[in-house]
């Protein structure tokens, strides 16, 4: 016990005072004349349309039950997840991570599920030979791994490990097996990989390092399969678990609003319009199935019903790379440009009180009918299991690397090299977590 009974008084009294002086009861006014009058499109201060909607804008609302007992639109579903033992850094030098990639399948492919991507990003400082490697087979040829060596960098060693190893075993394996599915692949994550596309909006360092071929190659991974899908009429989607978009509070900021934008991210701002209150609630705001918005709160929150919004085109920040005027990272496309446009859709989960975030690109939000599909799809196991679809959680587990194997697999790493991990306190105070 860290803290005594008068401490304890003290934080309360703490909270009181915030409480008395941080006025939230107009934020339910500001989410709502944002969606009224500034999403339809929303412009950024250049005039450029930054998001707009797809179809109607609308604010919708289906009961939890009745939506989790639908019969899904899609009969079989594919997920696929890629988890990594964490950038690791060793006395000789030595920056590497791990990352291993799985598919899932609903109904289950157990054949499918052992298939394993193994990818070790690593970066060295000296003069080591070139130490890539191409991809070799092992377990009967259910897995496949490689070494990726990453281009030298004074800085972000540990970053730019982590996010190669992940994306290139993600991008890989889906690519490999892409015509497994036949219905409806969901990413766990977002739909193109974030983390190198920020890489051309950082310092100049990182902006160089997204010119070399490695990252390039990765993100060309996700652009060919895109169009690998759209080839075959079959729905590619992201799944965000944790939305940490600012493009919408961001713009809006930057755009010199008449109003202060009190939120932190877009996350924040969905919520506050999706989560209904009941009647009498002093802070309660319009809700239903035509717009409005509501605030968040620990009573009062209604539960019955899963809420949601149309989708969106989202060509703000990174997006831009692969909206129709930006430059895809340089790599060519195959497909109209407008095809691989990110758009999205966002659901609440309000017995979670979670917010998600679904993508998909252009080409299939566009048609009316596989939009709406989608729509129901991610709704109704949303609602069903109140979080990430089956398909999702499937591939998570599949794909999980536990604090303990982590642990064991940096000591293999470290015997095998004959060095030791770089310990930083925090790992001898805390210890290893998931």
């Amino acid at each position: 016990m860290t803290l005594d009974p008068v401490h304890v008084d003290s934080i309360a009294d703490l909270a009181a005072y915030l409480a008395r002086h941080v006025d939230d009861a107009d934020h339910v006014d500001v989410a709502a004349q944002i969606w009224e009058h500034f999403l339809d499109p929303l412009y950024d201060p250049d005039g450029r349309a930054v998001l707009e909607p797809v179809d109607e804008r609308r604010l919708r609302a289906a009961d939890a039950e009745d939506v989790a007992l639908a019969t899904p639109p899609f009969e079989t579903v594919h997920g696929l997840d890629s988890g990594t033992i964490n950038p690791t850094t060793f006395k000789n030098g030595l920056v590497l991570d791990v990352a291993q990639a799985a598919m899932a399948a609903v109904p289950s492919d157990l054949d499918l599920h052992r298939h394993r991507s193994i990818v070790a990003a690593t970066h060295v400082t000296d003069g080591t030979l070139p130490i890539d490697e191409p991809w070799r087979k092992a377990d009967e040829g259910y897995c496949r791994w490689r070494v990726l060596q990453v281009p030298r960098v004074n800085r972000y060693a540990e970053g730019i490990v982590h996010a190669l190893a992940l994306y290139l075993a993600e991008s890989a394996h889906a690519l490999e097996h892409a015509e497994d599915v036949s219905d409806l692949l969901v990413l766990d994550g977002p739909l193109y990989p974030v983390e190198l596309l920020n890489w051309r909006e950082r310092d100049a360092e990182l902006r160089e390092l997204a010119e070399e071929l490695k990252p390039r190659s990765i993100v060309e991974n996700y652009i060919r399969l895109v169009e690998s899908f759209v080839e075959r009429d079959v729905p590619i989607c992201g799944f965000v678990k944790n939305p940490a978009s600012k493009r919408i509070v961001g713009t809006l900021r930057e755009s010199d609003v008449e109003f202060d934008v009190p939120w932190t991210d877009d996350a924040a701002f969905f919520t506050r319009l999706l989560e209904r209150r009941d009647p009498g609630d002093a802070a309660e705001g319009a809700s239903g199935s035509d717009g409005g918005g509501a605030v968040r709160g620990p009573e009062g929150r209604q539960t019955d019903q899963v809420t949601f919004t149309n989708w969106f085109v989202s060509r703000g920040g990174v997006d831009a790379t692969v909206a129709v005027d930006g430059d895809a990272y340089g790599i060519e496309r195959k497909l109209d440009p407008e095809c691989y446009e990110k758009c999205f859709f966002a659901v609440y989960e309000p017995r979670t009180d979670v917010l998600y975030r679904v993508e998909a690109p252009y080409a299939f939000a566009r048609d009316p009918e596989i939009r709406e599909a989608l729509t129901r799809q991610f709704v109704g196991e949303v609602a069903a299991n109140r979080g990430p679809p089956e398909a999702v959680a499937k591939a998570d587990e599949l794909a999980r690397i536990s604090a303990r194997e982590k642990s064991s697999l940096r000591r293999k790493f470290a015997e095998t090299l004959e060095t030791d991990e770089v310990k930083r306190y925090d790992e001898v105070r805390w210890g290893e977590v998931d």
